[in-house]
């Protein structure tokens, strides 16, 4: 047991010595205190909801972001405008079905950053692949972060083409004439990645 003990020490201490030497940190997600929260608009109207994170992790060199990525439980979608339970539920299994996200043959959603440049002390120009339904394609946005006690929050409102993931429902992109059917093919997703120091 000591001998374990002494192995997994020297090899904490490696990892930091690591650290230090490179400036390179890597930071883990908490997903019980990000969030994700999107938002979809119709003609008309608009929908909006939440989205659990499955797992994710930022990355700093000398203290400045350098990478990082997230994945997203599409079965976990919801909907908060909706109060009537049936009608909720309506939409949010039509979200999940095929004329939307797919989410039986599409579990997850991901993000992964693919460059980042300083904007200022506290943003960054972030680009990077969003994969949904297993399309993937580039996006850019600006990324806030703070540091507050051993927490590093990162905040950022993504907007994607949805009709560039096939989802097809609505989309003008697709059909013609929808009249009142139109849905708006940008989707936002609000972004709130809380990474902890270990």
């Amino acid at each position: 047991m000591r001998k374990l003990a002494f192995v997994t020490l020297l090899t904490s201490l490696s990892f930091a010595s690591e650290a230090q030497k490179t400036g390179v940190e890597k930071m883990d997600i908490d997903p019980t205190q990000s969030k994700l929260e999107w938002t979809g608009k119709k003609l008309g109207g608009e929908h909006y909801g939440e989205i659990r994170l499955s797992s994710g992790h930022l990355t700093f060199t000398k203290s400045k972001l350098s990478g990082g990525s997230f994945e997203m439980d599409m079965a976990s979608i919801t909907c908060a405008d909706i109060t009537d339970e049936k009608s909720n539920k309506r939409l949010v299994d039509h979200l999940k079905s095929e004329d939307f996200f797919s989410v039986t043959r599409f579990p997850t959603s991901s993000f992964i950053i693919t460059k980042v440049e300083p904007k200022s002390a506290t943003e960054y120009i972030v680009l990077g692949d969003l994969t949904i339904k297993g399309k993937a394609n580039p996006i850019t946005f600006t990324a806030k972060l703070n540091t507050v006690n051993n927490q590093t929050i990162a905040e950022a409102t993504l907007v994607f083409d949805r009709s560039k993931y096939e989802v097809k429902f609505g989309s003008q992109s697709f059909f013609e004439n929808l009249g009142d059917k139109l849905v708006y093919d940008d989707v936002d997703i609000r972004v709130k990645l809380v990474a902890i120091t270990k």
